[in-house]
């Protein structure tokens, strides 16, 4: 297919290194900060990049087009400003002197992240990540354009309060994207209303993917945290993150829907709790929806609401909330004789350990003058323990810890597991589990077992199942559907403008090449010829036919850009 580059503001073709549009007459000099990307840069021979449209501790965003499809995209360029030195005439990025380690590896954590959402997506509710680009020392990911409104703004364009039934049929595709992520071992750390879209359809779409360091403080990046709903272990580099940090962020964005304001920063809420509950700020807001908010919004990870699906179906029904809180109030009970039987090491001060270890040095020493003067020739039976004692210490109750989440490497690796547990181990196919990853357990995390040696049986991830890509070029567009879908591939067809070099209907490209090994159930985009003379765009995402007025394809009115 003939390489073509586009104008990343009317889309109209243009030439590579070109200063301006011929079509819409828009300069391209200057148009960017210093030290980003200009615009007009063409990534990876196949990414017209557009203007910056903001940047944070972790990188640049920027418009961009697929010159292939002519389709809108947006780009994520890894950019950290507090570890980048200066940019190269050849636009490759430099670390700062000192920071080169810790440069390299927040950046294999960045194309990681990206990496694997795009596994995960196109998926109901997440913005789907359709390239990861690794240029200029630096990565880049290739983001679809999810079109709609921030929430914040269709908030305000509301009038009243969102019923908790509404904001239930809206985030629920949010919710099910962030439950995917949660199985494929991701944990988005950035959920506030300035990362969900509504769409014309009423339903949300959740963005503002980010690394581990962006989303916590301390990290060595400017962090980026979000006040009243960044969960409380964000604020610190000692607490551990899971998939209950989401389900805080989650909880926050439903209480500023139905309540009409945002919950009380957690760092404030450390020094002093004053969150005041749902139905105290919104009397309509029922009991229940009330109760599970207060639930969800615990500042202890341990007492709060573990999993994005639990929070959902509680959100959504009074009879599976009142199931959850009672649920809840047991482990909480348990949890005292639980920290009761196991030893309790955390938080020793040096000087209670030091002033232990006089108090045992100074009894040896009594022993021992004591045994010198008595003689020696006398030795007592040891005393029996007392009835009690005995008691206490023939019964030890042991929690199963929870599993799933975790590599069955840590496991192996662990001691106080593989000495206390047997574990027997199956494997399966997993579409978004990492090879590894430990996806099911019996009994289930919580279950009191009567001692040591009790068998854990795990189910470990085999990661997704691998095919091989065919290869459909001169295919039908059925043709192509039925081949790719008989691998277990998603086909995405759209079309593309034909001057005449291909026969119509037929595929032309696709996004990737014959012969690789790809993931069962990957969606493959293919590129459709169109009929000769028709000018046409698609997206990505709904590969519907559109009219050439409805997105710019050359000498289009920039007023009329469309809005990212």
């Amino acid at each position: 297919m003939e390489q073509r580059i586009l104008c990343p503001y009317c889309m109209g073709e243009i030439t590579a290194g070109a200063a301006s549009c011929p079509h819409c007459k828009r300069n391209f000099q200057g148009r960017n900060p210093l030290g980003t990307l200009p615009v007009g840069t063409l990534l990876n021979g196949r990414y017209t990049v557009g203007e910056m449209l903001s940047v944070d501790g972790e990188g640049a965003l920027y418009r961009g087009v697929e010159n292939k499809g002519r389709f809108r995209v947006t780009i994520k360029e890894y950019l950290p400003i507090t570890l980048a030195a200066e940019r190269g005439k050849d636009l490759s990025l430099n670390p700062k002197q000192g920071s080169e380690v810790l440069f390299k590896t927040t950046r294999m954590d960045f194309a990681d992240l990206y990496r694997a959402i795009q596994r995960i997506t196109p998926a109901t509710g997440l913005e789907a990540v359709l390239d990861v680009v690794e240029a200029n020392n630096t990565v880049y990911a290739v983001l679809e354009n999810p079109g709609g409104k921030p929430l914040p703004q269709w908030l305000e364009e509301q009038k009243g309060l969102i019923s908790p039934a509404d904001a239930c049929t809206m985030l629920q595709p949010v919710f099910n994207g962030v439950a995917a992520m949660h199985q494929a071992g991701l944990v988005h750390r950035g959920i506030c209303p300035d990362n969900i879209r509504v769409l014309d359809n009423g339903r949300a779409r959740l963005t503002g993917y980010a690394t581990i360091g962006l989303r916590t403080a301390g990290s060595g990046l400017h962090e980026q945290l979000y006040e009243g709903y960044s969960a409380p272990e964000q604020y610190s580099t000692v607490e551990f993150e899971g998939r209950y940090t989401d389900e805080y962020s989650l909880a926050a964005v439903f209480y500023r829907m139905v309540c009409g304001q945002s919950p009380v920063p957690a760092a404030q809420r450390l020094v002093s709790d004053s969150n005041p509950r749902a139905k105290t700020v919104a009397p309509s807001v029922p009991a229940h929806v009330s109760s599970v908010l207060e639930l969800g919004l615990r500042l202890k990870p341990a007492e709060r609401i573990q999993t994005v699906p639990q929070l959902m179906r509680a959100l959504a029904s009074p009879e599976a909330a009142a199931e959850l809180a009672h649920a809840m109030e047991e482990q909480a009970a348990r949890r005292p004789a639980r920290e009761q039987a196991q030893p309790q090491n955390r938080g020793l001060s040096l000087t209670a350990i030091l002033t232990g270890i006089l108090i045992l040095l100074a009894l040896l020493t009594l022993l021992t003058l004591w045994s010198l003067l008595s003689g020696t020739g006398r030795s007592d039976p040891p005393a029996a323990p007392s009835e009690p004692e005995s008691i206490a210490s023939s019964v030890t109750v042991n929690y199963v810890p929870d599993f799933v989440g975790m590599l069955y490497s840590q496991i192996q690796n662990n001691r106080d597991y593989t000495g206390m547990y047997l574990f027997y181990v199956t494997e399966e196919y997993h579409d978004s589990a990492p090879q590894g990853t430990i996806i099911r357990q019996e009994p289930a995390a919580g279950t009191a077992l009567d001692g040591d040696g009790e068998t854990i049986r795990l189910v470990v991830s085999k990661g997704p199942q691998m095919v091989e890509m065919p290869n459909t070029i001169g295919f039908t567009q059925e043709g192509a559907i039925r081949e790719l879908e008989s691998r277990g591939l998603v086909p995405s067809c759209f079309m593309v403008v034909n001057d005449g070099s291909y026969a119509s209907g037929c595929v032309v490209e696709c996004n990737v090449a014959p012969g690789t090994m790809v993931e069962a159930g990957s969606t493959i985009i293919v590129y459709i010829a169109a009929d000769r003379d028709v000018r046409i765009t698609a997206t990505p995402e709904t590969g519907a036919e559109q009219p050439a007025g409805a997105e710019p394809v050359e000498g289009a009115d920039p007023a009329e850009e469309p809005e990212t």
